[in-house]
């Protein structure tokens, strides 16, 4: 009989690589080694089904030429399994043929495949059975568990390892790593860096690249930067990590300044480093460097070429105000997905387009088919709070739960905060309670929900909560907190917030929390303080921060200041006509003519317009917007309008209502402006609903402006007359106005409609204001 000669190991690779299992010569190669290598490619080219009846051959050989399966046999039917059961399976034959007691390699292909279908007691039980457990093997059960996000117990096991006195590879090292960013443990990574160093790992190339990324996405961009400098090579996923790490981090100008440095290397840049620098580019502004990524994407072919590509470029021009463009990327892109449309519907979002987000979402569903995904409703959900589209965004609360997403923290997040917006505080409450709340995110949502609707104690104990239940508040948390005691009058509160933050968390304020410091100052009345306030600031005051100096100025009288405020602010945001007609309403509330018509011809002169006045309410599920004085376009009721406007104001003066003219900021004759007054967007808003919805049904407006005094003390009285709830939620604050009769009114509305709340009434006609 011939001996069969073995099969050399390069004709085997060539097997194994290409396929040409013709090359075989089964009677020149040993039977065992022919059905074992047929195995392992049918298994690469995954065809288990061809796989699998091979084994079942030898092991129903004949008994005169037995073909006993070896550890050899059983790793790629391992890798090739489809489904747990057949794992399973495959383990108790090779149990039974005695194959894995010995054997680290057939053991470890066991240990990959059971954590591969997330069996992680099961792997864990192969791995504890090995009688001797070599490097791969640790990789394997680490790798697996990194995979099922088992981050905790990875690193306990690295631990176990290095007490055995086992010395990882790279492997090891950057199956660990990615640990330390879902742990977001920094002390984690430098340990694992003094790993590297110890084991004379540190100069891989493949373990300093992870490192540079790991130090990046945990915010560590100085210990990035060491390694980065420290390499003797770099390759492209180097450049890539440290420009991510860069931009992630807010530093976008030392992100462009290695774009600069990586073109000049030689090395190329790919899609993944255009997605990084247009991301920076667009934090930057920079408009001019907007267009150079996109031209070079599109000279790449990668604007059209590559989805990812495309949404970034439509996010790059979302972020620099230039939605035009971001619409014309979209449209041009040949293939769009789910969060090619959450993309453009976040951009209008970002430039203040409520209602188009909106219109493009209502296409998505209408034309596309795509189902919303957890951005779609993260997208969408604010743009309904923007426009208190209640109704609307309430049937997209039910659409999560149809979808399940409901739970999701970020959607509940974005319901609680639709919700608050929307005058639902105590719908808002109750999500809050079901929502999970291991992150910050519904906290900051509720803290800013009951301080929208004026109750800072209440901000406040929340904030208390949160701290019990060991959740460190981030930089969002204390603008919402310090945005309660401005609207709530908590100045010494507001203070301690202030230092809280830098003291006892670390947290360097930003623009927000100081606007929000002048804010409460101003609001308090203490203008001089929230003037010392921002000359002694650490950083260069934005237009938030005069603007709301100048608000405060207005609300109080403060002329002299108010010059100081809107000197500054049209240096800083010429374009911005609000500042001009804060200005000009000011000089008008203390009869200055002369002031107004200078203010008025530097807007005419630099050709400006101003922004109209305008309130929505939405009635029957349609959303009606009005604006003040002459309509853009006449509401087809607008004549019903006028006549419930006037019998109102009849029934209102008999009641001893007298207008306020120093709210009309024209100099006009007195029965002009009592018409002015009369057709603010607020009371036409207030006079449809009146019309078009059942008696005492509560009324929910929506002002993009301030509401003013005389519309204030107006709305008093309807409520009374029409013993109806009405609240009005202004760019600042929310109004209530409910009458005692009107309170009982909302109460047996809600408990016919089964509403999750139960009003409480009051006495007598009340009057919050309540901040937005």
């Amino acid at each position: 009989m011939r001996t069969p000669a073995l099969l050399p190991r390069g004709v085997e690779a060539v097997v194994v690589t290409s396929g040409h299992l013709r090359r075989l010569d089964p009677h020149v190669h040993a039977p065992l080694l022919l059905a074992n290598t047929l195995i392992s490619a049918f298994s690469r080219a995954s065809l288990p089904r061809l796989a699998l009846p091979l084994l079942r051959h030898l092991l129903l050989s004949s008994p005169l030429l037995p073909l006993r399966p070896d550890a050899f046999t059983f790793p790629p039917l391992l890798r090739a399994a489809q489904s747990p059961g057949t794992a399973a399976q495959l383990h108790a034959c090779a149990l039974r043929l005695g194959l894995l007691h010995g054997d680290a390699f057939a053991s470890g292909a066991l240990v990959h495949a059971y954590l591969r279908f997330g069996r992680v007691r099961d792997a864990y039980r192969a791995f504890d059975e090995m009688r001797h457990r070599d490097v791969p093997a640790w990789n394997a059960m680490l790798s697996g568990l990194c995979r099922n996000a088992r981050a905790a117990e990875a690193v306990g096991l690295f631990g176990r390892m290095v007490t055995e006195g086992v010395a990882g590879d790279v492997v090891t090292i950057s199956s660990v790593l990615p640990m330390c960013v879902l742990l977001g443990d920094r002390a984690l990574a430098l340990a694992m860096h003094l790993y590297a160093v110890k084991h004379g790992l540190d100069d891989e190339l493949f373990v300093c690249n992870a490192m540079i990324d790991v130090y990046g996405k945990l915010g560590m961009l100085e210990e990035a930067r060491k390694v980065f400098d420290g390499m003797s090579s770099r390759d492209l996923v180097t450049w890539n990590s440290i420009i991510s790490g860069h931009e992630q981090g807010g530093q976008v100008a030392s992100a462009v300044e290695m774009f600069c440095g990586m073109r000049d290397s030689g090395v190329s840049p790919d899609v993944l480093t255009l997605l990084s620098l247009a991301s920076a580019i667009a934090q930057c502004g920079d408009i001019c460097g907007g267009r150079s990524v996109h031209c070079y994407m599109v000279r790449r072919g990668w604007d059209v070429g590559d989805i990812i590509a495309g949404n970034a470029i439509v996010d790059m021009y979302a972020k620099l105000s230039k939605i035009e463009a971001a619409q014309r990327m979209f449209d041009s892109m040949p293939v769009r997905d789910a969060v090619s449309w959450n993309t453009l519907i976040t951009g209008y979002m970002q430039n203040g387009l409520a209602s188009e987000a909106i219109h493009v979402y209502d296409h998505m569903q209408k034309h596309e088919g795509l189902k919303p995904i957890q951005g779609t409703f993260v997208s969408v959900l604010p743009a309904y709070s923007h426009l208190g589209a209640l109704q609307q965004g309430t049937r997209m609360h039910a659409l999560s739960i149809k979808t399940g997403l409901n739970l999701d923290v970020y959607v509940g997040t974005c319901v609680i905060d639709l919700y608050a917006k929307c005058g639902k505080l105590d719908e808002a409450m109750l999500l809050f309670e079901q929502t999970p709340r291991s992150s910050t995110g519904p906290w900051n949502a509720v803290i800013s929900g009951v301080g929208v609707h004026g109750h800072g104690a209440k901000a406040l104990s929340f904030f208390s909560q949160m701290q019990q239940e060991g959740i460190s508040p981030d930089h969002v948390t204390f603008v919402s907190l310090l945005a309660a005691c401005s609207h709530a009058g908590l100045v010494d509160q507001g203070r301690n917030f202030f230092n809280m933050m830098q003291t006892a968390y670390g947290i360097k304020p930003i623009a927000k929390h100081y606007a929000c410091m002048v804010d409460m100052f101003g609001r308090a009345g203490q203008l001089d303080d929230a003037f010392d306030f921002i000359r002694n600031m650490p950083i260069k005051p934005d237009s938030a921060i005069w603007g709301a100096l100048l608000g405060a100025c207005r609300i109080h009288g403060n002329v002299e200041m108010g010059k100081v405020a809107s000197q500054n602010l049209f240096e800083l945001d010429p374009e911005n006509v609000g500042y001009y007609v804060l200005m000009s309403n000011m000089y008008a509330k203390v009869g200055k003519w002369d002031g107004v018509d200078e203010v008025r011809s530097l807007v005419r002169r630099q050709n400006l317009q101003k922004t109209p006045g305008w309130s929505s309410i939405e009635v029957k599920r349609s959303v009606n917007v009005f604006y003040s004085g002459n309509q853009m376009n006449i509401h087809p009721q607008h004549e019903e309008i006028q006549r419930e406007l006037l019998d109102l104001l009849a029934k209102m003066r008999s009641l001893g209502y007298v207008p306020d003219y120093s709210f009309v900021l024209q100099d006009v004759e007195e029965d002009e402006k009592e018409q002015i007054l009369n057709n603010h967007s607020e009371r036409l808003a207030i006079a449809f609903g009146i019309i078009n919805t059942p008696p005492r049904t509560p009324l929910h407006i929506y002002k993009n402006l301030r509401v003013c005094g005389d519309c204030h003390n107006a709305t008093k009285y309807i409520s009374k007359i029409t013993e109806r709830e009405i609240i009005v939620r202004d760019s600042n604050r929310f109004h209530h106005f409910k009458d005692e009769a009107a309170a009982a009114a909302a109460e047996g509305t809600l408990h016919r409609r089964r509403c999750w709340y139960k009003a409480k009434p009051t006495r007598g006609t009340s009057t919050r204001h309540l901040p937005v």
